[in-house]
């Protein structure tokens, strides 16, 4: 789900990344002009980027619920 509104969120506002998009579309045309290494360890880094701030916004998220649902137990005692 995280992943799904983080994608979600880049898409809205591809327009203020002039000339990028979420997806990778890597053409027979990008491996010969590039070099393979380094489009590949950009894929990777990349790939790890977005894993660690997923799992940040995870963390956020359930400290949020844990205070959330803390503070509503609180009305009950």
């Amino acid at each position: 789900m995280l992943c799904h509104k983080f994608t979600k969120f880049m898409t809205m506002r591809a327009e203020d990344f002039v000339g990028y998009d979420v997806s990778f579309l890597i053409t027979n045309f990008h491996t010969e002009a590039m070099y393979k290494h380094k489009l590949v360890d950009f894929v990777i880094t990349f790939m790890e980027e977005i894993d660690r701030e997923i799992s940040e916004m995870r963390l956020a998220i359930n400290s949020r619920a844990r205070q959330c649902a803390k503070e509503f137990l609180k009305s009950f005692s």
